[in-house]
């Protein structure tokens, strides 16, 4: 199975007994939608609700950061996934959510692991099956494997502000990014991480809402002035799109990556850490 697969390779495989579909959506702070209402409304027949919102460490001092192996191993057993299950991931959301679960996956070693190109928006626009109600899988252990180290710290920013070992990318819109309006939704004024190259989400993917072709990914990488030989480390504004930036990367082949998981909801609102605005220097 691909990182990507089409509406009509899932279509084709819905009955294939070791792929188990996944509802990953989940929406901005201020949309009035219900993930798991609408789920409950119209789904991918057999698919089942990953509830990616309530994945978080709450413990953490980071804003929504990614949740602990166990709260993740947890979450999956109840849904009957084991590690040798291959998942789909879908969504219904403006900021493309199924990549902060894909990044989740890797994150602790599931490799069998993609994205449903399009999502359920073009799933449901060709008009494919779908199902309602609640789900009630039969649970299943999931071993976790060991966390690989793909997650930054705002210390390690802060660090390589000073050595330039790894390319710092924001996937926010470029007003965000530039200062030029406000981060609304994290209520912080707008600027960037100093370094740090602009390569906003919504510019990878096409009009019907599907991934563009590599050669187009590779063109908007070069274009934000990224090296995708060197490292990169995507930050955003709470690690959502930053994701899908690095799922991006993934298709053109480039796996040295991390996540700012912080982003700019923990580096915009401590007033110790430096900021730029205006365009990339």
């Amino acid at each position: 199975m691909d990182s990507l697969v089409s509406t009509d390779w899932l279509a084709a495989h819905l009955g294939d007994p070791d792929i188990i579909v996944l509802d990953a959506t989940r929406h901005l702070p201020g949309v009035e939608r219900d993930p798991q209402e609408d789920f409950h409304v119209a789904h991918i027949p057999g698919a089942r609700f990953l509830d990616l919102a309530s994945l978080t460490d709450r413990d953490s001092p980071v804003p929504g950061a990614l949740p602990r192996g166990e709260h993740l191993a947890e979450r999956l057993g109840a849904l009957g996934v084991t590690a040798q299950s291959w998942i789909v991931l879908y969504d219904d959301s403006a900021i493309k959510s199924a990549a902060r679960a894909w990044f989740m996956l890797r994150l602790f070693g599931h490799e069998r692991v993609a994205i449903l190109d399009g999502g359920w928006a073009k799933w449901s626009m060709e008009g494919r099956p779908v199902e309602g109600g609640s789900v009630a899988p039969e649970p299943a252990p999931y071993d976790i494997g060991a966390q690989r180290p793909i997650v930054r710290s705002k210390a390690d920013i802060l660090a390589n502000i000073e050595t330039g070992e790894e390319q710092i990318v924001d996937a926010r819109d470029a007003d965000r990014f530039t200062g030029a309006t406000i981060d609304t939704v994290h209520d912080l004024p707008g600027g960037h991480i100093p370094g740090a190259r602009n390569l906003f989400f919504r510019d990878l993917f096409r009009d019907d809402g599907t991934y563009r072709p590599s050669p187009e990914l590779r063109a908007a990488v070069a274009k934000a002035g990224l090296d995708p030989e060197r490292p990169i480390v995507a930050s955003c504004g709470s690690g959502m799109t930053a994701s899908v930036v690095l799922f991006a990367l993934h298709l053109i082949g480039r796996d040295d990556f991390a996540l700012y998981d912080g982003s700019w909801a923990e580096w915009g609102a401590d007033p110790d850490t430096p900021k730029e605005t205006g365009p990339a220097s």
